[in-house]
Protein backbone atom coordinates (compact mmCIF):
# COMPACT_ATOMS: atom_id res chain seq x y z
CA UNK A 1 0.00 0.00 0.00
CA UNK A 2 1.44 3.11 -0.75
CA UNK A 3 0.21 6.13 0.59
CA UNK A 4 -0.01 9.27 -0.50
CA UNK A 5 -0.10 13.18 0.01
CA UNK A 6 -2.03 15.42 -2.34
CA UNK A 7 -1.54 19.14 -2.69
CA UNK A 8 -3.67 20.78 -5.10
CA UNK A 9 -6.27 18.28 -4.34
CA UNK A 10 -9.55 20.19 -5.33
CA UNK A 11 -8.08 21.24 -8.87
CA UNK A 12 -8.62 19.11 -12.20
CA UNK A 13 -5.11 17.44 -11.56
CA UNK A 14 -6.47 16.12 -8.21
CA UNK A 15 -9.67 15.11 -9.77
CA UNK A 16 -7.39 12.62 -12.19
CA UNK A 17 -5.48 11.47 -8.91
CA UNK A 18 -8.00 10.89 -6.82
CA UNK A 19 -9.85 8.77 -9.77
CA UNK A 20 -6.74 6.61 -10.43
CA UNK A 21 -6.81 6.02 -6.15
CA UNK A 22 -10.37 5.10 -6.16
CA UNK A 23 -9.69 2.01 -8.86
CA UNK A 24 -6.77 0.91 -6.95
CA UNK A 25 -7.85 1.38 -3.47
CA UNK A 26 -6.31 -2.06 -2.31
CA UNK A 27 -2.83 -0.50 -3.44
CA UNK A 28 -2.96 3.30 -2.84
CA UNK A 29 -3.98 5.04 0.34
CA UNK A 30 -5.07 9.27 0.55
CA UNK A 31 -3.22 9.51 3.45
CA UNK A 32 -3.43 13.30 3.14
CA UNK A 33 -4.30 16.82 1.05
CA UNK A 34 -3.72 20.04 0.62
CA UNK A 35 -5.83 22.86 -1.00
CA UNK A 36 -6.61 26.09 -1.55
CA UNK A 37 -10.07 28.16 -1.09
CA UNK A 38 -12.33 25.01 -2.40
CA UNK A 39 -13.66 23.47 0.99
CA UNK A 40 -17.08 22.75 -0.20
CA UNK A 41 -15.21 20.05 -2.64
CA UNK A 42 -12.61 19.65 -0.02
CA UNK A 43 -14.88 18.42 2.37
CA UNK A 44 -16.42 16.26 -0.28
CA UNK A 45 -12.77 14.48 -0.56
CA UNK A 46 -12.49 14.02 3.19
CA UNK A 47 -15.66 12.83 3.20
CA UNK A 48 -15.04 10.14 0.64
CA UNK A 49 -11.47 8.80 1.05
CA UNK A 50 -11.00 9.65 5.05
CA UNK A 51 -7.55 10.99 4.95
CA UNK A 52 -5.86 11.47 8.11
CA UNK A 53 -4.75 14.94 7.36
CA UNK A 54 -5.56 18.05 5.68
CA UNK A 55 -3.45 21.21 4.87
CA UNK A 56 -4.85 24.76 4.44
CA UNK A 57 -2.99 27.39 4.87
CA UNK A 58 -6.80 29.91 5.68
CA UNK A 59 -7.25 29.10 9.33
CA UNK A 60 -11.60 30.39 8.34
CA UNK A 61 -11.34 27.52 5.76
CA UNK A 62 -9.78 24.88 8.03
CA UNK A 63 -12.88 25.88 10.60
CA UNK A 64 -15.57 25.83 8.30
CA UNK A 65 -14.36 21.91 7.24
CA UNK A 66 -13.91 21.10 10.81
CA UNK A 67 -17.17 23.37 11.41
CA UNK A 68 -19.19 21.16 8.64
CA UNK A 69 -17.54 17.71 9.81
CA UNK A 70 -18.36 18.41 13.21
CA UNK A 71 -15.59 16.57 15.20
CA UNK A 72 -11.78 16.83 14.46
CA UNK A 73 -11.24 13.49 15.73
CA UNK A 74 -9.94 11.38 12.94
CA UNK A 75 -8.50 13.90 11.18
CA UNK A 76 -5.94 16.23 11.43
CA UNK A 77 -5.98 20.06 10.12
CA UNK A 78 -2.64 22.10 9.23
CA UNK A 79 -2.88 25.90 8.46
CA UNK A 80 0.67 27.13 8.33
CA UNK A 81 3.96 26.22 6.62
CA UNK A 82 5.58 25.06 9.25
CA UNK A 83 3.04 22.57 9.60
CA UNK A 84 2.90 21.61 6.41
CA UNK A 85 7.02 20.65 6.46
CA UNK A 86 6.14 18.01 9.01
CA UNK A 87 3.48 17.19 6.99
CA UNK A 88 5.91 16.43 3.81
CA UNK A 89 8.09 14.29 5.63
CA UNK A 90 5.72 12.46 8.09
CA UNK A 91 6.88 9.25 7.71
CA UNK A 92 3.66 7.48 6.63
CA UNK A 93 4.38 8.93 3.57
CA UNK A 94 5.36 8.01 0.30
CA UNK A 95 4.30 10.00 -2.22
CA UNK A 96 3.97 13.33 -2.67
CA UNK A 97 1.98 14.76 -5.74
CA UNK A 98 2.25 18.32 -6.28
CA UNK A 99 -0.74 19.10 -8.28
CA UNK A 100 -0.93 22.81 -7.80
CA UNK A 101 -1.40 25.40 -10.12
CA UNK A 102 0.91 28.08 -11.53
CA UNK A 103 3.91 30.30 -9.26
CA UNK A 104 1.80 29.40 -6.12
CA UNK A 105 3.08 25.42 -6.14
CA UNK A 106 6.91 26.79 -6.07
CA UNK A 107 7.07 27.17 -2.57
CA UNK A 108 5.53 23.83 -1.56
CA UNK A 109 7.53 21.58 -4.13
CA UNK A 110 10.74 23.48 -3.33
CA UNK A 111 10.02 22.26 0.45
CA UNK A 112 8.59 18.62 -1.12
CA UNK A 113 12.41 18.47 -2.70
CA UNK A 114 13.84 18.37 0.77
CA UNK A 115 11.03 15.26 2.03
CA UNK A 116 13.72 12.30 0.41
CA UNK A 117 10.22 11.22 -0.71
CA UNK A 118 9.35 10.54 -4.09
CA UNK A 119 7.19 13.72 -6.06
CA UNK A 120 4.68 13.39 -8.85
CA UNK A 121 5.48 16.55 -10.70
CA UNK A 122 2.17 18.37 -12.25
CA UNK A 123 3.08 22.05 -11.59
CA UNK A 124 5.44 23.10 -14.78
CA UNK A 125 5.92 26.63 -13.40
CA UNK A 126 7.85 25.86 -10.53
CA UNK A 127 10.47 24.17 -12.36
CA UNK A 128 9.83 26.74 -15.12
CA UNK A 129 11.30 29.56 -12.54
CA UNK A 130 13.38 27.89 -10.24
CA UNK A 131 15.11 24.37 -11.75
CA UNK A 132 18.15 25.60 -11.03
CA UNK A 133 17.61 25.66 -7.44
CA UNK A 134 15.03 22.68 -6.92
CA UNK A 135 16.39 20.27 -8.92
CA UNK A 136 20.00 20.21 -6.85
CA UNK A 137 17.89 20.47 -3.49
CA UNK A 138 15.76 16.92 -4.77
CA UNK A 139 19.27 15.24 -5.86
CA UNK A 140 20.79 16.54 -2.13
CA UNK A 141 17.80 14.91 -0.04
CA UNK A 142 17.54 11.78 -2.06
CA UNK A 143 14.24 12.81 -3.81
CA UNK A 144 13.13 11.46 -6.91
CA UNK A 145 10.72 13.90 -9.13
CA UNK A 146 8.82 11.81 -11.82
CA UNK A 147 6.73 14.31 -14.01
CA UNK A 148 2.84 13.61 -14.73
CA UNK A 149 2.51 15.80 -17.21
CA UNK A 150 1.41 14.28 -20.51
CA UNK A 151 4.30 15.11 -22.35
CA UNK A 152 7.15 15.08 -20.22
CA UNK A 153 5.82 11.47 -18.45
CA UNK A 154 5.77 10.68 -22.19
CA UNK A 155 9.37 11.03 -22.75
CA UNK A 156 9.95 9.58 -19.19
CA UNK A 157 8.77 6.43 -20.25
CA UNK A 158 9.96 6.72 -23.75
CA UNK A 159 13.61 7.07 -22.09
CA UNK A 160 12.38 3.66 -20.10
CA UNK A 161 13.46 5.48 -16.89
CA UNK A 162 17.11 5.87 -18.00
CA UNK A 163 19.10 8.32 -16.22
CA UNK A 164 21.87 8.18 -19.62
CA UNK A 165 20.64 10.19 -22.36
CA UNK A 166 23.79 9.98 -24.61
CA UNK A 167 22.31 7.77 -26.46
CA UNK A 168 19.20 10.68 -27.26
CA UNK A 169 19.06 12.63 -30.79
CA UNK A 170 16.28 14.49 -30.67
CA UNK A 171 13.11 14.34 -28.66
CA UNK A 172 9.67 15.81 -30.16
CA UNK A 173 7.09 17.69 -28.09
CA UNK A 174 3.71 17.17 -29.27
CA UNK A 175 1.13 20.49 -29.68
CA UNK A 176 -2.65 19.77 -30.26
CA UNK A 177 -2.96 23.53 -30.96
CA UNK A 178 -5.21 24.14 -29.32
CA UNK A 179 -9.27 25.68 -29.98
CA UNK A 180 -7.17 28.27 -32.49
CA UNK A 181 -5.41 25.29 -34.52
CA UNK A 182 -4.31 26.95 -37.90
CA UNK A 183 -5.33 30.38 -36.89
CA UNK A 184 -2.70 33.69 -37.05
CA UNK A 185 -2.29 35.32 -34.25
CA UNK A 186 -3.11 39.02 -35.97
CA UNK A 187 -6.81 36.96 -36.28
CA UNK A 188 -7.18 36.42 -32.92
CA UNK A 189 -8.03 39.57 -31.37
CA UNK A 190 -11.60 39.10 -30.98
CA UNK A 191 -11.77 36.05 -29.66
CA UNK A 192 -13.90 35.35 -26.44
CA UNK A 193 -12.85 33.34 -23.00
CA UNK A 194 -15.64 31.05 -23.98
CA UNK A 195 -13.73 30.00 -27.08
CA UNK A 196 -10.13 30.10 -25.87
CA UNK A 197 -11.65 27.90 -23.34
CA UNK A 198 -12.89 25.38 -25.45
CA UNK A 199 -10.09 22.81 -25.72
CA UNK A 200 -10.87 20.32 -28.46
CA UNK A 201 -9.04 17.55 -26.53
CA UNK A 202 -8.45 17.89 -23.10
CA UNK A 203 -10.32 19.04 -20.24
CA UNK A 204 -8.38 21.51 -17.74
CA UNK A 205 -8.08 24.06 -15.25
CA UNK A 206 -8.95 28.12 -16.96
CA UNK A 207 -5.39 29.53 -16.70
CA UNK A 208 -3.06 25.92 -18.57
CA UNK A 209 -6.37 25.91 -21.33
CA UNK A 210 -5.53 29.44 -22.13
CA UNK A 211 -1.86 28.70 -22.06
CA UNK A 212 -2.39 25.72 -24.80
CA UNK A 213 -5.04 28.56 -26.95
CA UNK A 214 -1.51 30.56 -27.05
CA UNK A 215 1.04 27.81 -26.93
CA UNK A 216 2.70 29.24 -24.56
CA UNK A 217 2.31 25.93 -22.96
CA UNK A 218 4.65 24.26 -24.96
CA UNK A 219 7.17 27.10 -24.04
CA UNK A 220 6.64 26.07 -20.20
CA UNK A 221 6.65 22.37 -21.08
CA UNK A 222 9.84 23.10 -23.31
CA UNK A 223 11.74 25.11 -19.94
CA UNK A 224 10.80 22.48 -18.09
CA UNK A 225 11.98 19.34 -19.85
CA UNK A 226 15.50 21.24 -19.97
CA UNK A 227 15.88 20.87 -16.48
CA UNK A 228 13.85 17.34 -16.02
CA UNK A 229 15.90 15.44 -18.41
CA UNK A 230 19.07 17.56 -18.41
CA UNK A 231 19.88 18.14 -22.24
CA UNK A 232 19.74 21.31 -24.00
CA UNK A 233 17.58 22.88 -25.84
CA UNK A 234 18.11 22.19 -29.13
CA UNK A 235 17.32 18.27 -28.58
CA UNK A 236 13.90 19.74 -28.16
CA UNK A 237 11.36 20.04 -31.26
CA UNK A 238 7.85 20.98 -31.31
CA UNK A 239 5.71 19.96 -33.20
CA UNK A 240 1.74 20.09 -33.64
CA UNK A 241 -0.07 16.75 -33.26
CA UNK A 242 -4.06 17.61 -33.33
CA UNK A 243 -5.24 14.50 -32.66
CA UNK A 244 -3.67 14.47 -29.17
CA UNK A 245 -2.88 10.74 -29.45
CA UNK A 246 1.04 10.85 -29.40
CA UNK A 247 2.36 12.91 -26.33
CA UNK A 248 6.49 12.77 -27.10
CA UNK A 249 8.77 10.66 -29.28
CA UNK A 250 12.02 10.24 -28.26
CA UNK A 251 14.73 9.28 -31.49
CA UNK A 252 17.91 7.65 -30.69
CA UNK A 253 20.95 8.21 -32.47
CA UNK A 254 20.83 4.63 -34.39
CA UNK A 255 17.38 6.27 -35.64
CA UNK A 256 15.14 4.76 -33.59
CA UNK A 257 11.87 6.50 -32.63
CA UNK A 258 9.91 5.81 -29.40
CA UNK A 259 6.46 7.21 -28.74
CA UNK A 260 4.46 7.18 -26.24
CA UNK A 261 0.46 7.09 -27.30
CA UNK A 262 -2.73 6.76 -25.15
CA UNK A 263 -6.12 9.00 -25.64
CA UNK A 264 -5.95 12.23 -24.12
CA UNK A 265 -6.56 11.42 -20.35
CA UNK A 266 -4.51 12.48 -17.61
CA UNK A 267 -5.11 9.55 -15.87
CA UNK A 268 -2.43 7.55 -17.74
CA UNK A 269 -0.03 9.38 -17.07
CA UNK A 270 -0.69 9.33 -13.11
CA UNK A 271 -1.46 5.72 -13.40
CA UNK A 272 2.58 4.80 -14.74
CA UNK A 273 4.15 7.39 -12.50
CA UNK A 274 2.18 5.53 -9.25
CA UNK A 275 3.18 2.12 -11.03
CA UNK A 276 6.84 2.60 -10.90
CA UNK A 277 8.94 -0.65 -9.21
CA UNK A 278 5.80 -2.59 -9.56
CA UNK A 279 3.17 -3.83 -12.13
CA UNK A 280 1.51 -1.09 -13.88
CA UNK A 281 -1.87 -0.05 -11.92
CA UNK A 282 -5.25 -1.03 -13.58
CA UNK A 283 -7.28 1.71 -15.24
CA UNK A 284 -10.71 2.19 -16.67
CA UNK A 285 -9.54 4.23 -20.01
CA UNK A 286 -10.91 4.59 -23.67
CA UNK A 287 -8.33 2.17 -25.95
CA UNK A 288 -7.20 3.52 -29.02
CA UNK A 289 -9.11 2.53 -32.12
CA UNK A 290 -6.12 1.74 -34.15
CA UNK A 291 -8.01 0.49 -37.44
CA UNK A 292 -9.36 3.87 -37.46
CA UNK A 293 -6.47 6.31 -36.51
CA UNK A 294 -5.60 9.03 -38.38
CA UNK A 295 -2.27 11.22 -36.84
CA UNK A 296 -1.32 13.79 -38.04
CA UNK A 297 1.44 16.27 -37.74
CA UNK A 298 2.47 19.97 -38.34
CA UNK A 299 5.09 22.60 -37.98
CA UNK A 300 4.77 24.64 -34.87
CA UNK A 301 2.95 28.28 -36.23
CA UNK A 302 5.61 30.40 -37.80
CA UNK A 303 4.44 33.05 -36.08
CA UNK A 304 4.51 31.71 -32.67
CA UNK A 305 8.00 30.82 -32.96
CA UNK A 306 8.95 33.81 -31.32
CA UNK A 307 7.21 33.28 -27.81
CA UNK A 308 9.32 29.31 -28.48
CA UNK A 309 12.45 31.27 -28.81
CA UNK A 310 12.46 33.43 -26.05
CA UNK A 311 11.53 29.68 -24.00
CA UNK A 312 15.09 29.14 -25.61
CA UNK A 313 16.42 31.92 -24.23
CA UNK A 314 15.85 31.21 -20.59
CA UNK A 315 16.68 27.51 -21.14
CA UNK A 316 20.43 28.83 -22.18
CA UNK A 317 20.31 32.04 -20.04
CA UNK A 318 18.78 30.54 -16.72
CA UNK A 319 19.12 32.85 -13.84
CA UNK A 320 16.16 34.51 -13.26
CA UNK A 321 14.73 34.51 -16.96
CA UNK A 322 12.16 31.90 -16.01
CA UNK A 323 10.65 33.47 -13.49
CA UNK A 324 10.01 36.26 -15.12
CA UNK A 325 8.96 34.39 -18.31
CA UNK A 326 6.56 32.90 -15.97
CA UNK A 327 5.26 35.33 -13.86
CA UNK A 328 4.96 37.66 -17.13
CA UNK A 329 2.45 35.13 -18.71
CA UNK A 330 0.39 33.95 -15.48
CA UNK A 331 -0.32 38.02 -15.43
CA UNK A 332 -1.28 38.36 -19.03
CA UNK A 333 -3.29 35.45 -18.96
CA UNK A 334 -5.16 36.64 -15.73
CA UNK A 335 -5.89 39.81 -17.43
CA UNK A 336 -7.20 38.60 -20.56
CA UNK A 337 -9.81 36.10 -18.35
CA UNK A 338 -10.94 39.43 -16.40
CA UNK A 339 -11.49 41.33 -19.92
CA UNK A 340 -8.85 43.48 -19.23
CA UNK A 341 -6.91 42.31 -22.27
CA UNK A 342 -7.51 40.71 -25.72
CA UNK A 343 -6.05 37.22 -26.23
CA UNK A 344 -3.12 38.72 -29.01
CA UNK A 345 -2.24 41.21 -26.66
CA UNK A 346 -0.99 38.11 -23.83
CA UNK A 347 1.79 37.90 -26.42
CA UNK A 348 2.89 41.86 -25.64
CA UNK A 349 2.41 41.53 -22.31
CA UNK A 350 5.27 38.74 -22.16
CA UNK A 351 7.75 40.52 -24.56
CA UNK A 352 7.58 43.92 -23.20
CA UNK A 353 7.90 42.32 -19.62
CA UNK A 354 10.55 40.12 -20.02
CA UNK A 355 12.76 42.85 -22.21
CA UNK A 356 12.20 45.46 -18.91
CA UNK A 357 13.25 42.75 -16.33
CA UNK A 358 17.18 43.14 -15.82
CA UNK A 359 18.66 39.62 -15.73
CA UNK A 360 20.19 38.07 -12.07
CA UNK A 361 22.37 34.93 -11.88
CA UNK A 362 22.68 35.13 -8.26
CA UNK A 363 19.22 33.54 -7.02
CA UNK A 364 18.11 31.93 -4.07
CA UNK A 365 14.44 30.84 -3.23
CA UNK A 366 13.47 34.39 -1.44
CA UNK A 367 15.55 36.17 -4.69
CA UNK A 368 13.07 34.37 -7.09
CA UNK A 369 10.03 35.61 -4.72
CA UNK A 370 11.13 39.11 -5.12
CA UNK A 371 11.63 38.98 -9.15
CA UNK A 372 8.24 37.29 -9.60
CA UNK A 373 6.98 40.19 -7.78
CA UNK A 374 8.71 42.60 -9.44
CA UNK A 375 7.82 40.89 -12.87
CA UNK A 376 4.05 41.03 -11.99
CA UNK A 377 4.17 44.61 -10.84
CA UNK A 378 6.28 45.59 -14.49
CA UNK A 379 3.43 43.34 -16.10
CA UNK A 380 0.58 45.32 -14.76
CA UNK A 381 2.29 48.30 -16.09
CA UNK A 382 1.97 46.69 -19.36
CA UNK A 383 -1.29 45.71 -19.15
CA UNK A 384 -2.20 49.02 -18.26
CA UNK A 385 -0.44 50.44 -21.75
CA UNK A 386 -2.29 48.40 -23.85
CA UNK A 387 -5.84 48.91 -22.24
Amino acid sequence: MKNILLLGATGSIGDSVLNVIKQNSNKLNLVGIAFQSNTTKAISIIEEFAPDYAYCESKANLKIINDYLKKSEGIELFNNKSELQHLLNHRSIDIIISAISGFSGLETTFMAAQSGKIILLANKESIVAAGDIILPTAKKYNTEIIPIDSEHNAIFQCLNSEKNTDDVSKIIITASGGPFLNKKVDDLSGVTKKEALNHPNWKMGSKITIDSATLVNKCLELIEAKYLFDLNEEYFELVVHPQSIIHSIVTYKDGSSICQMSNPDMRVPISHALSLEESRLSLNFSEINFSSLNLTFQEFPKDRLEIANLAREVCNTRGSTGTVFNAANEVAVENFLNDKITFNKIYDVIYRTFDAIPLSKDIDIEAIHEIDNQTRIEAQKVVKSLT
